[in-house]
């Protein structure tokens, strides 16, 4: 039985989690007793409450500390994940913002459910007990549920959300009965208590025998969250009918929170059986490569087939984890903040042609935009070229990260497999530049985004490019973190 001791002084080491959870209560509130014209507002605390947690995030960065008996863990890596976090949110909510206006869906319970999944996210990237990160998991799935549900008059987001709520609860109750078995054989839900017995068992015992199976369904259930084959089955029926802004949301900021799990599941907890794991991940990631590049070929939906983009790139996520060192697990960490940042500016570049009644999300309607639009058309070229990780963009060195670790541990022929897919998914890529460039338009396009979109979307897209020009920084930063 674990013995809980709590400690007054350890609370300066959660002060980001606990200023968010004040920071939500007091926006709640604000908003059930404002007055209508008042309750605009609530976007500016919001805004005003991720900036802040930032700061007190990127504030304790360099502390390390093991608190709350051991249930809570403060180190480099959960800091700058969170700084991150805060970073990708206070954009992805800028965007966000334009969009429920366009369509009239701007309620307010909107932003408080996106800032209790951002606490739920916080405390899995801390969580360093089971049931710590079970919990943090969960208040981050609960709040996505009810987002993407927010668009109440609309069946395609209402099956959305039952699809993606249904199949988290099964992707949640594996992972909770992988979890179960290990605390069954190590009888601790400790992660440093998990990782000693793991070292210290023999490979022949029956111990190990029922490790590896807890192992394997923690593995699914993480597959699950980050949408890899074969258990991508919610990612494109969730992207495709939710709303645009959750679409944008559920594809990015939770992806930090998600490596974080895997990070402190498989690589503190269960580390020393590496070679077991890493031949899942291996199948997973060939498989997730090859599928997601293959029937994105087929999608004329811009959302279905960024959706599909998704599954492929986290394939190649889980390429760095496969080689089990230190540099492939920090150019697993790049990949996915790279993926992040072009991800916003792809979904940002789709909201800022919303308007009330048109979407914007079939590859035809981007037909001349280069003629109405120019900038936001070279926006929009200059994120494609980066997924397609065409150099110089950033999309480029965080493929050539990855595969450098790869060839580097011998999976020659693991990395072979990966360009030759990124290659054929450089195709529906240049499909979109194709459209725009040398398609005649069949209807007047008009940019109707208000000036603090159009001027985060442009330093987005204008960041890709400068980060692609000196990545090196960024590289040796997320190496740093293990």
């Amino acid at each position: 039985m674990m013995n809980f001791q709590f400690n007054a002084s350890e609370l300066i080491f959660v002060l980001p989690e606990l200023f968010l959870l004040s920071a939500i209560s007091i926006i709640l509130l604000f908003d059930l007793f404002a007055s209508e014209r008042l309750k605009s507002l609530t976007y500016y605390l919001t805004q005003l409450a991720l900036i802040i947690t930032g700061w007190l995030a990127f504030d304790l960065i360099g502390e390390s500390a093991t608190i709350f008996s051991g249930t809570f863990v403060l180190d480099t890596m959960g800091s700058t994940f969170k700084v991150f976090i805060m970073g990708f949110a206070i954009i992805a909510l800028v965007y966000t913002r334009h969009y429920l206006k366009a369509h009239e869906l701007l309620r307010n319970e909107y932003f408080i459910l996106a800032l209790m999944s951002i606490l739920g996210m916080m405390v899995m990237v801390s969580g360093h007990s089971l049931l710590t990160l079970y919990m943090g998991l969960e208040i981050m799935s609960l709040s996505l549920y009810a987002l993407i549900a927010s668009a109440r008059d609309r069946a395609v987001a209402i099956e959305a959300a039952l699809k993606y709520f249904v199949l988290g609860a099964i992707a949640s109750g594996l992972l909770l009965y992988g979890m179960s078995m290990i605390y069954g054989i190590t009888g601790s839900l400790d992660i440093a208590q998990i990782s000693n017995f793991a070292r210290a068992s023999t490979l022949a015992s029956q111990q190990t025998l029922i490790l590896n199976f807890g192992l394997v369904f923690l593995v699914i259930g993480v597959a699950f969250k980050l949408g890899a084959v074969p258990f991508h089955m919610w990612v494109p029926d969730v992207y495709q009918g939710s709303p645009t802004s959750v679409t944008m949301f559920l594809s990015t900021v939770p992806k930090i929170a998600a490596i974080a799990l895997l990070i402190r599941l498989l690589i503190d907890g269960l580390g020393d059986l590496q070679h077991y794991w890493s031949d899942l991940l291996m199948i997973i990631a060939v498989l997730s490569i090859a599928l997601g590049s293959l029937v994105a070929l087929m999608q004329s939906n811009i959302k279905r087939m960024l959706a599909y983009s998704t599954i492929s790139h986290i394939g190649f996520v889980l390429l760095g984890f496969v080689t089990g060192v230190v540099e492939g697990y920090g150019a697993a960490v790049f990949y996915v903040l790279v993926y992040i940042l072009m991800s916003l500016a792809a979904f940002g570049s789709i909201i800022v042609l919303n308007k009330n009644g048109f979407e914007a999300d079939q590859i035809s309607d981007y037909q001349g935009l280069s003629k109405h639009s120019p900038w936001f058309a070279l926006i929009i070229l200059v994120v494609m070229l980066s997924m397609a990780g065409v150099p110089p963009f950033i999309g480029f060195y965080s493929k050539l990260f990855i595969l450098q670790q790869v060839i580097a541990e011998g999976y020659v022929i693991l990395a072979v497999i990966a360009v030759v897919f990124a290659v054929i998914s450089a195709y529906y890529y240049l499909q979109i530049i194709k459209t725009m460039y040398f398609d005649d338009a069949d209807k007047e396009i008009t940019v109707s985004a208000p000036l603090d979109m159009r001027v985060v979307l442009s330093i987005n897209g204008i960041l890709i490019l400068l980060v692609g020009l000196m990545p090196s920084f960024w590289m040796s930063l997320s190496v740093s973190l293990f």
